[in-house]
């Protein structure tokens, strides 16, 4: 089997590793429908991540079933699934207070740009389909996988209700599945933070009613012009610079609600500014699994087309071409095809 390797800054090769198999009892091996390129991926693509050696990569997937071990019942062979980036048991107290991604057994599933994965904890970790899907709604499914979930999880840690007003930092795939997350919780206004014709054409499509081109203490001046000096109810935060974080606190109104879910790179928040901020903060790696039935029936009954965030479709041969492509800001998510 042919995966992608990461060995250095900017350095993504496609080449042969060992098929994976099953070597648990909880294990399922998935051979993936398509696969994908995350934002989170650009890290160590771009250096700023250290990888100690030669690193198979990819974290989103969907497929077809291929084999289950032993002690995997309710997984079957031939059902169309869908996971996440941590695998989990989805019995430990964590899980069942609906936060797998903090799984007291967690495993982090990696090799995924690939086409054969191995699954862990596969009963805990996998959802399937109703039927296997027809190939037009199989790119949506993998946006649920993980950036649709992590858009979801954003608006749902940010508190976004029925007539709410949401300001979204970040206009990558995740922030922009946040502002479609937040149109179907109900959000009356949604301002989303972009300085792209691209992605501001799909956070239009995705709901948003305004859009901000300026950051920083312009950006939150416009912020407030829109909302009247007095800020968001809501405020997603899916980047994880200090830029965004600051920006998205500065946005929330008094006793509104910040989520983060972008990778933390350099944050630092100063605790007398967030004393007199006087904001909810909630985050972290987004517990995809809690939300996948729920995302998969939005999916399947054609409520929600996140599939829409893949600008860019590849043969899985050409992964480094879709680093290099999202890394330039020519697309905003690569799709791959094995």
């Amino acid at each position: 089997m042919r995966t992608a390797m990461l060995y250095g800054p900017r350095d993504i090769r496609f080449e042969e590793r060992e098929t994976p198999r099953i070597t648990q009892p909880t294990d399922a091996v998935v051979r993936l429908s398509v696969t994908s390129i995350c934002g989170s991926d650009l890290w160590p693509y771009r250096g700023i991540q250290a990888v100690t050696g030669p690193t198979p990569m990819g974290h989103e997937y969907c497929g077809i079933v291929e084999e289950v071990g032993r002690a995997v019942t309710k997984i079957k062979p031939g059902q169309f699934v869908i996971g996440s980036f941590f695998a989990s048991d989805n019995t430990c107290p964590n899980c069942q207070n609906g936060y797998q991604s903090s799984c007291q057994h967690r495993e982090l599933v990696g090799g995924a740009q690939a086409s054969v994965l191995r699954v862990p904890l596969a009963e805990g970790t996998l959802v399937a389909t109703q039927d296997v899907p027809q190939q037009d709604l199989i790119p949506s499914f993998q946006a649920v996988s993980d950036v649709m979930g992590t858009g979801w999880f954003a608006a749902d840690a940010a508190n976004v209700k029925q007539g709410t007003t949401v300001v979204v930092v970040g206009d990558g795939a995740v922030g922009l599945l946040a502002v479609l997350s937040a149109r179907q919780m109900g959000a009356e206004r949604i301002i989303a933070m972009s300085r792209h014709e691209s992605r501001q054409r799909l956070a239009r499509e995705f709901g948003a009613t305004d859009i901000v081109a300026e950051r920083g203490q312009a950006g939150e001046a416009r912020v407030m012009e829109l909302t009247r000096g007095i800020g968001a109810d809501s405020v997603p935060e899916c980047v994880g610079t200090q830029e965004s974080m600051t920006q998205a606190i500065q946005c929330a109104r008094r006793g509104g609600y910040v989520s983060y879910v972008g990778v933390p790179h350099a944050v630092d928040l100063k605790g007398e500014e967030l004393f007199f901020a006087h904001v909810h903060l909630h985050g972290g790696p987004a517990p995809v699994r809690r939300f996948l039935p729920k995302l998969i029936d939005l999916v399947w009954s054609g409520k929600i087309n996140p599939g829409k965030v893949f600008d860019l479709a590849l043969p899985l041969e050409q992964v480094a071409e879709g680093y290099r492509a999202m890394d330039e800001r020519r697309a905003i998510k690569a799709l791959l095809r094995p």
